[in-house]
């Protein structure tokens, strides 16, 4: 993969920057504010992004208000916001943006970096990885009675595992279940959320964003 990277602690952008080429990926660039992000992305036409929520000059909401400026630029772009907290605001505002390839794990729980590479090359793909913490504050700040509530009990822990952007060989180990078990339960949820298989969409993510109620 080509990435990028905006992060203004340069102790941590050096250290991901080391990481990632030591595992073979491509680090075009490494930034530290939202202005040299986008013009790094314009330059180098990335896989994927790895942006912090708070960049300078405020910390604040830089670095999302640059991402969904970025997704706007170049829909196909993949973007994992890389945050110490859980800024459910701001990660409803880039999902309810676009519908694939966005990823928001947090910095304290990231304690192996192949399982990060596992997760940008997830979202590079078009497809989700979301912390579980911040699943569970997404489905509580955003919940909506014709959406998460259609779903079993059952169905709900592996919505959740989608989410994480686990594959259905994953959820079956996580939850001691068959993986057949886990396609049907995939597809009742699929049903229950109107999803119909077509040749554009990606079903996953679209069934992730209902479930979050966002999009």
């Amino acid at each position: 993969m080509r990435i990028v990277i905006a992060e203004d602690t340069a102790i941590l952008r050096d250290g991901l920057v080391q990481l990632l080429r030591s595992r073979g990926q491509e680090v075009a660039a490494a930034v530290g504010d939202a202005p040299a992000l986008l013009a790094a992305v314009d330059e180098h036409r990335p896989d994927v992004a790895v942006v912090d929520i708070r960049l300078p000059p405020d910390h604040t909401d830089e670095g999302v208000r640059a991402a969904v400026e970025l997704r706007r630029r170049h829909p196909d772009l993949g973007i994992l916001m890389f945050s110490q907290y859980v800024e459910a605001r701001f990660a409803t505002d880039l999902l309810a943006y676009s519908s694939k390839g966005v990823g928001y794990l947090l910095k304290e729980r990231v304690v192996d970096i192949d399982d990060f590479v596992d997760a940008l090359t997830r979202v590079a793909s078009g497809g989700t990885a979301l912390d579980p913490e911040v699943v569970t504050q997404l489905v509580g700040a955003n919940r909506r009675p014709d959406r998460a509530e259609r779903l079993t009990p059952r169905e709900t822990e592996v919505m959740a595992l989608v989410a994480e952007g686990r594959t259905n060989a994953a959820i079956a180990g996580t939850l001691v279940i068959g993986e057949r078990a886990v396609e049907k339960h995939v597809a009742n949820i699929f049903t229950k959320f109107d999803l119909p298989q077509t040749d554009v969409d990606h079903r996953r993510v679209l069934a992730v964003l209902r479930y979050l109620g966002v999009g």
